[in-house]
């Protein structure tokens, strides 16, 4: 069976083989990377795209690919994503996104995050949603503005997986809960 979540200029779906060459590009882009430790290979874009792939496998949701009909088929990802590391705000889903630069400030992002946040909540029926970023990643943190999330400055953390001297260490964490999602649908 295949997954498609359909907006109106947005569609989320399964991964395909034929998308990992441009999400390795995607990922090679300093760019695209500059809220991360770094660009990836090749061969580690290929492993991530794996891992999302398997999670998808495993839990019926996941990072889904982003196709934007008629303009690319493959535009990078939204989705949902069981966080794997520990902190206080642990076990949840989060929602993600990543896009490949030409798909920036088009809106696409925040469509297609809402598809991911309508399926969570009405489908899977999470309780919360979160999303985190690093504390300079204003693009993201608007995108989570946009989408109703909020921020509590006693939740922000230090992420568990960069050194303690990295700079994109500490993060911010946004939460959604299901009934603010549901009253806002409903307005």
């Amino acid at each position: 069976m295949t997954f498609a979540l359909r907006g109106e200029r947005v569609l989320l779906r399964d991964w395909r083989d034929e998308d990992i060459p441009a999400w390795a590009a995607m990922n090679a882009d300093p760019e695209v990377r500059r809220y991360f430790p770094g660009v990836l290979t090749a061969e580690q874009a290929s492993g991530e795209a794996e891992r999302i792939r398997a999670h998808g496998a495993r839990e019926g949701f996941t990072f889904w690919a982003l196709e934007i009909p008629g303009v690319t088929d493959f535009a990078g990802f939204v989705g949902l994503l069981r966080t794997s590391f520990e902190a206080h705000f642990t076990p949840c889903v989060e929602i993600g996104w990543r896009l490949a630069t030409p798909c920036w400030g088009k809106g696409y992002a925040t469509e297609a995050a809402r598809l991911a946040l309508d399926h969570g909540f009405k489908t899977l029926g999470l309780e919360e949603i979160v999303a985190l970023t690093t504390l300079t990643n204003l693009p993201s943190q608007a995108v989570m503005q946009r989408l109703g999330m909020s921020r509590r400055e006693e939740d922000d953390f230090d992420h568990p997986r960069l050194a303690v001297d990295h700079p994109l260490r500490r993060h911010l964490l946004y939460r959604l809960p299901r009934a603010d999602w549901l009253a806002g649908q409903k307005a």
